[in-house]
């Protein structure tokens, strides 16, 4: 027995739309208040728990593997603790007014509650030139390093009252040194400080970037300030909803800082895409009812029909599109890293914020404006102009179209081959802030101070690991210098330096090595390289199943969507070939160095380890945004006006391309704001995202879909026949 579908004018959506009609102010106000609440909790912590941004964390992405547990072990037996280090530079390390200044000031921090260690070279008994002092002293021999460890266990305000009073020996210290020599202080939690700062101006820029150009957008667009206000409005109420439900995270997860960035944005790039949906066919349905009458004649059941209608409609397709956004983010929760469970967590919330607030606000602020959307006339727009000519110029050369579509893609997509993933710490930061030069000049002037490329935890006496040290691993290429410790009384640790950084060619390789000639006990390789290492691997064994998640289940949200398996199929392999030809884009900008003074960066040599899975990820998503728009109006028209495919495809892609094109200029402005932030993972995320939704609007959307669906013809619609049936009775109508 087939089911009857309900018709445009009788369903819930319907219904939806219709309430709201009858009871704009009702859904405005409480959305006002909803709102009012999240930024109050979030920005100001109210409530007493403390702000969004107080309750975040910085840090490089983890897995559990080999350099965890590396790690965990030498925490156990090593804890760590904060520490505040004080550069100085351009003085006489053989001073006799040097050393005693720098002998007093380690007492006196000594004698600060909370501090562990404090040491500078004036400690060890001949001073600069003692050889326990040579990590202290700068390799230009014109400066020293002065550092403090506090207790490991401190809670978060003991560690900053603590740091405040080493802060002020040091800042004593720096007085009474001689004219000419500079100091800079640096720490693990003013580099956190500076960067929690730094996504806090970012995100006001953004926003500040994001907002009032969408707005002016969309006043060209709409040709009113009132039509154009109610997107942003509804952009405005998903940020809130967005910070409050990260702030709500923060109770059950670590939050890493650059979330914030990531996914505010997110909420707001779709906010708006819904709003200028919502809108843009409410503005047609109310000249529809018009027909060609005054604006001013429409009454209450006219308003009420139309946003009913437009629920409906567009109301639908943005049901669908937060569904299959949420289905997307929601396979970062099949990888193992936090950070990206984390962001996948947050992401399917904020998705299913701005869906329902475009469901259920913006068609209220659109009933209480319908008047004003029609302020340019209420002719009906006409059914030809320059997106119908264009599939019609499609149409005609659907293969030229293809074959030279693919081909760009496929060319933009190739640097993807060569990309190298890395994980940077203090780089993230812009060079010329304080903390990112100071640890810039630490590596460079205190290579034996910063961590080693790699350490080798093994369950075996000093001198078994001794022996592995000297018969092994002093021989590997690239190592420097080899040193072995006691861990407790049934471990040691073998650390290995190389020259250059924490992550590059020499550290990389030594892992490998490392982990390829492994000593006859029970060991570990950990360290940053290594992590990094476990960290990719990872990636690589999860990405398979997030992919095939993501697949199956947009593929079955299609399929009740439109009854086809063909529209599916097409839709996910046009994503890959856009995807990868926006991961080479930012693989050819950030990797290999290219723009870096016009977009304002310096280059690490990689792409972030974060980057792949999520801009793959939101990037899908966004690219299924603009596939469903297409068509789910390219459908109606076939599927409900009768209309054959190709006059379906050109009538859907003239009453859509604009809102798409429209949407797409919108959403890249927002991650404008990414691009113009100064982190540069958030750098990074924005142009991977700016390309993706650039390509997907205009080569794909607009070229690759009509040529497409010009060669397959009816076939666009092909389903077999147990599923057709199946899908008579279960698909999704409304």
């Amino acid at each position: 027995m087939t089911r009857t579908p309900p018709t445009l004018d009788d369903t819930r959506l319907t219904r939806l739309g219709a309430a709201q009609v009858r009871h704009p102010w009702r859904f405005a106000l409480a959305w006002l208040a909803l709102t009012a609440i999240a930024f109050a909790v979030a920005l100001a912590g109210v409530g007493g728990g403390g702000s969004l941004f107080s309750r975040m964390h910085s840090g490089d992405p983890t897995v559990g593997g080999e350099a965890q547990s590396a790690r965990t072990l030498v925490e156990r037996f090593e804890p760590t603790s904060s520490s505040l280090m004080l550069e100085v530079i351009g003085v006489d390390l053989n001073s006799p007014a040097v050393a005693q200044a720098a002998g007093l000031a380690a007492k006196d921090v000594m004698a600060v509650p909370g501090v562990n260690t404090a040491v500078n070279p004036f400690v060890f008994p001949q001073g600069a030139q003692d050889p326990q002092a040579v990590a202290l002293v700068a390799k230009s021999g014109n400066g020293f390093l002065m550092l403090a460890t506090l207790d490991p266990g401190l809670d978060k305000a003991a560690t900053a009252l603590t740091e405040a009073k080493v802060r002020g020996v040091y800042e004593r210290l720096a007085s009474q040194l001689p004219p000419g020599a500079t100091t800079s202080i640096g720490g693990g939690n003013l580099l956190l400080g500076e960067i929690l700062h730094q996504v806090e101006v970012d995100l006001r820029a953004g926003e500040g970037i994001a907002l009032p150009l969408s707005f002016i957008v969309m006043v060209v667009v709409f040709g009113g300030f009132i039509a154009a206000g109610m997107p942003i409005i509804g952009a405005v109420v998903s940020i809130g909803g967005a910070l409050a439900a990260l702030y709500g995270f923060t109770f059950f997860m670590d939050l890493d800082v650059s979330v914030v960035n990531v996914v505010t944005l997110l909420g707001l790039a779709l906010c708006i895409d819904y709003g200028l949906l919502i809108v843009s066919r409410a503005r047609e349905e109310l000249r529809a009812r018009a027909g060609g009458r005054p604006a001013a004649e429409l009454d209450h059941s006219d308003i009420e029909a139309a946003i009913g209608r437009t629920v409906a409609t567009a109301g639908r397709t943005v049901f669908f599109s937060g569904l299959t956004v949420a289905i997307s983010l929601s396979g970062l929760l099949v990888f193992e890293a936090q950070i990206i469970r984390a962001i996948g967590a947050a992401g399917v919330s904020v998705v299913l914020i701005a869906m329902v607030v475009g469901l259920t606000l913006v068609p209220a602020l659109c009933a209480l404006g319908a008047h004003r959307l029609l302020s340019r006339g209420t002719e009906a727009a006409p059914d030809d102009g320059v997106f119908s000519r264009l599939a019609r110029g499609v149409h005609r050369r659907p293969w030229l179209v293809i074959i030279g579509g693919v081909a760009l893609l496929v060319g933009l997509a190739w640097p993807t081959l060569s990309m190298r993933l890395t994980s940077s710490g203090h780089q993230l930061m812009p060079v010329g802030t304080s903390q990112r030069d100071f640890f810039d000049r630490l590596g460079a002037d205190y290579p034996l101070i910063s961590a080693p490329a790699a350490t080798v935890v093994g369950k075996t006496s000093v001198a078994e690991a001794t022996a592995y040290a000297d018969s092994v691993v002093r021989g590997l290429p690239g190592v420097l210098s080899v040193t072995v410790r006691p861990l407790g009384s049934e471990y040691a640790a073998v650390s290995v330096r190389t020259d250059g950084a924490p992550l590059g060619d020499p550290a990389r390789d030594v892992v490998d090595a490392l982990r390829a000639h492994r000593p006859a006990y029970e060991s570990w390789v950990g360290g940053q390289a290594a992590g990094l290492s476990d960290f990719v691997h990872s990636l690589a064994v999860r990405a398979p199943y997030a992919a095939a998640l993501i697949v199956i289940a947009t593929f079955a949200l299609l399929f009740l969507m439109t009854g086809s398996v063909v529209i599916p199929t097409k839709a996910l392999i046009l994503n890959v070939l856009s995807l990868g030809a926006s991961l080479g884009v930012a693989t050819w900008i950030f990797q290999n160095g290219h723009l870096e003074g016009l977009l304002g960066f310096t280059s690490t040599g990689g792409i972030e380890s974060l980057i792949p899975p999520l801009a793959l990820t939101f990037g899908f998503g966004l690219a299924m945004d603009y596939e469903l728009f297409l068509i789910s109006r390219i459908a109606e028209l076939y599927h409900h006006n009768g209309h054959d495919n190709d006059r379906a495809v050109e009538l859907g892609l003239q009453r859509s391309g604009r809102i798409i094109s429209s949407a797409a200029l919108l959403v890249m402005i927002v991650f404008a704001g990414f691009i113009a932030g100064k982190m540069l993972v958030i750098k990074q995320m924005g142009l991977a995202l700016t390309a993706a939704v650039l390509l997907d609007a205009s080569i794909v959307r607009m070229l690759l879909v009509p040529a497409t669906m010009t060669i397959l013809g009816k076939w666009n619609w092909w389903a077999p026949a147990p599923l057709r049936r199946w899908h008579s009775l279960h698909g999704i109508e409304e």
